[in-house]
């Protein structure tokens, strides 16, 4: 079995408490360091939703290392030797290590409402409103977030089609694949918001431009007869005694 990722082992992480408000290095470096060893599953377990959130509590001190049950016992021990943490069996109440497992959704039964699509933190499933909806099972991370949402139960989950890896393989191979999906995931999603703010800010725009024009008119019809009455007056008069009426808005201070 190989050591620890040259990424868990670089240095030793102290988590900040009472006892050591900050640590070694900066806050950012720990919780990048604590980061780099989880398994990037995304499966919120821990009790947090997503890996970095539980890196950041690890590197705060407020959870402990013992929560991850996609990492299992490798995990623990690595996360030990970098935090000085001792080493402890995972948190009964998450239950036991379960070894890799990916999604399939059951073709024939899909109804295609996108809830699972939305659910998947690392982007794995594909698929259109009321159109079939499919597993890219290279980029699932067995997560089972898609499972709850489905309303017609046609997600299972199931041994991967080359055989399940070992936890060491996939923290090794599949975790920093999982952490970049994640991440354009996160993205994505942050600029569809600001998009979909920008666009309900428009119709707000456009109504006070239409309620501006509206009131605009009704101004405008209101001095027409005034204007027409002036225009009357002012060709009774004798030709040299004729004024070029009061324009609408205009008071004599201005005519003058």
């Amino acid at each position: 079995m190989r050591g620890p990722d040259p990424a868990c082992r670089s240095s030793e992480v102290t988590r900040s408490g009472p006892n050591n408000p900050a640590g070694p290095g900066t806050a950012r470096a720990r919780v990048d360091a604590i980061d780099a060893c989880l398994p990037q599953t995304q499966c919120t377990r821990c009790g947090y939703p997503s890996c970095r959130d539980y890196a950041h509590a690890m590197a705060a001190g407020e959870s402990d290392i013992n929560r991850c049950p996609p990492g299992g016992e490798l995990l623990i021990d690595r996360l030990a030797a970098l935090t000085g943490v001792a080493v402890k069996a995972l948190a009964e109440e998450l239950g036991g290590y379960q070894p890799q497992r990916v999604a399939v959704i059951d073709e024939t039964w899909c109804i295609g409402c996108m809830l699972c699509v939305q659910r998947c933190p690392v982007d794995a499933i594909i698929g259109a409103p009321k159109r079939m909806h499919t597993v890219i099972e290279s980029w699932c991370t067995g997560c089972e977030l898609c499972l709850p949402p489905c309303p017609v139960d046609c997600i299972q989950m199931h041994t991967p089609r080359g055989g399940a890896l070992d936890a060491q393989a996939w923290l090794r191979e599949q975790a920093p694949l999982a952490r970049a999906r994640h991440q354009r995931r996160s993205a994505r999603l942050a600029r569809e918001q600001v998009q979909r703010r920008a666009a309900q800010r428009l119709p707000a725009l456009g109504e006070r431009r239409a309620y501006v024009a509206q009131a605009v008119a009704r101004v405008r019809q209101r001095r027409a007869p005034l204007a027409a009455g002036q225009m009357r007056v002012s060709l009774a008069r004798p030709p040299g005694l004729r004024r070029e009426p009061t324009k609408p808005g205009l008071d004599r201070a201005d005519e003058e």
